[in-house]
């Protein structure tokens, strides 16, 4: 047998000096095999994406939603607590060291008191006082800035990990750079109520345009990170696309700006103090239509900076919201639904009702602090129920 393997051998290599071995004879696949792999060989086949990218990229964004819902509570905390105009400079990192010796306490207790604040209101301030609204304004900052990493840094993170797609790329683009404008546009506003006023004798306060601009772009946010996060991480059912249909998904677009409408309203008010105007309901004092609604003039100034036009319109965007929320809810019972949709629009209904009732016990006790923060809460919380339920009922793509 060796003998014979060895012969093989000399077979197959070429003879000294001689020509070399004729190559295989290739082997012929049948007509319609070698086109089958000549069509597998030209379609490209897609590069299969990791499955929980988009569960990871979601969390992340409801993470995020609820960071930005913590700094819009803790502001409301802040301005009513009139702490807001404690800390009279801004420095991104500088500040981020609070005074520990009673020397830093004391220095930047008298850069307090060179502002209009002081001299005013709080001319009889102590320093353990002044420790506790600075604190306050201290907390909304950090607040801000933890909010601020925790949208840039996991963003990077994602971005180098290639987890977003072209268009969520963007949309993160897009979040980090609002919450970078709404950490200057907190300063923008902050700075409205240090500006020395020689003509006014009102107490000093923020722009209430300014403050409307920061919750405004808060909500914003807000808003803008729920609906992707929801839309990340729900699956969206397969409704059949009928005409009543439609008309709820038009009907809870429709309601979701009122709410949105209302709580910038909101903003206004706390601004303007409106909120201690007329402490009564259903009527405003003894009339239902106050005499003073439009003492400015021009008339338009009444909207924006008349207290008591600022809180009727606000009571009437009030009244207007839980009116749709209430008529979404029965419009939504003739169609047959979902029952995680079901429950969206049960749970907007409920906390409509329980934003109402906060907001007309905060008026007739006088807006305390607990009552008047957990009413701005409710904000928010209405505001989600709202973004929930479009989730809902979003439009599957063809």
């Amino acid at each position: 047998m060796l003998r014979a393997a060895c012969r093989g051998v000399r077979l197959l290599l070429p003879a000294r000096g001689g020509p070399a071995p004729a190559p295989p004879t290739p082997v012929c696949l049948p007509p319609q095999r070698c086109l089958q792999g000549r069509l597998l060989q030209q379609v490209p086949q897609p590069a299969a994406s990791p499955p929980a990218t988009p569960l990871a990229v979601g969390r992340w964004l409801l993470v995020c939603s609820g960071a930005v819902a913590g700094a819009v509570v803790l502001g409301g905390v802040t301005r009513l607590t009139e702490s807001g105009l404690s800390m009279v400079d801004w420095h991104l990192v500088k500040e981020m060291k609070p005074p520990r010796t009673q020397q830093e306490w004391e220095a930047e207790f008298q850069k307090y008191q060179q502002f209009p604040e002081f001299k005013i209101l709080n001319h009889d301030m102590t320093l353990t006082e002044f420790k506790f609204i600075w604190y306050m304004e201290y907390s909304h900052r950090m607040w801000g800035r933890i909010v601020g990493l925790a949208y840039i840094l996991p963003a990077a993170y994602f971005w180098r990990k290639g987890w977003l797609s072209r268009p969520m790329k963007g949309c993160v683009l897009a979040l980090c750079g609002l919450v970078c404008f709404q950490g200057l546009l907190g300063w923008y506003m902050v700075k409205s109520g240090l500006e020395e006023k020689p003509d006014s004798y009102d107490i000093p306060r923020v722009s209430q345009y300014r403050l409307a601009a920061h919750l405004g772009s808060a909500l914003v946010l807000y808003s803008a990170s729920l609906w992707t996060g929801l839309s990340l991480l729900l699956p969206q059912h397969k409704l059949p696309e009928t005409h009543q249909l439609l008309r709820l998904r038009q009907f809870a677009h429709g309601t979701t700006a009122l709410i949105f409408l209302t709580a910038l309203s909101g903003a206004f008010v706390a601004g303007l103090d409106a909120g201690l105007v007329y402490n009564s309901f259903p009527k405003m004092g003894e009339r239902w239509i106050p005499d003073d609604l439009l003492a400015f003039s021009p008339v338009l100034r009444n909207i924006f900076e008349n207290p008591t036009t600022v809180q009727f319109d606000h009571r009437i965007l009030g009244i207007a919201s839980v009116t749709a929320v209430t008529a979404l809810y029965l419009f939504s019972r003739k169609i047959p639904l979902p029952r995680r949709t079901r429950m969206a629009v049960t749970s907007l209904l409920a906390v409509a009702c329980m934003q109402v009732g906060l907001g007309i016990s905060t008026l007739l006790l006088y807006v305390p602090t607990p009552l008047a923060a957990t009413h701005q809460s409710g904000s928010l919380a209405l505001l989600s129920m709202a973004l929930w339920l479009m989730s809902e009922l979003r439009r599957v793509p063809k």
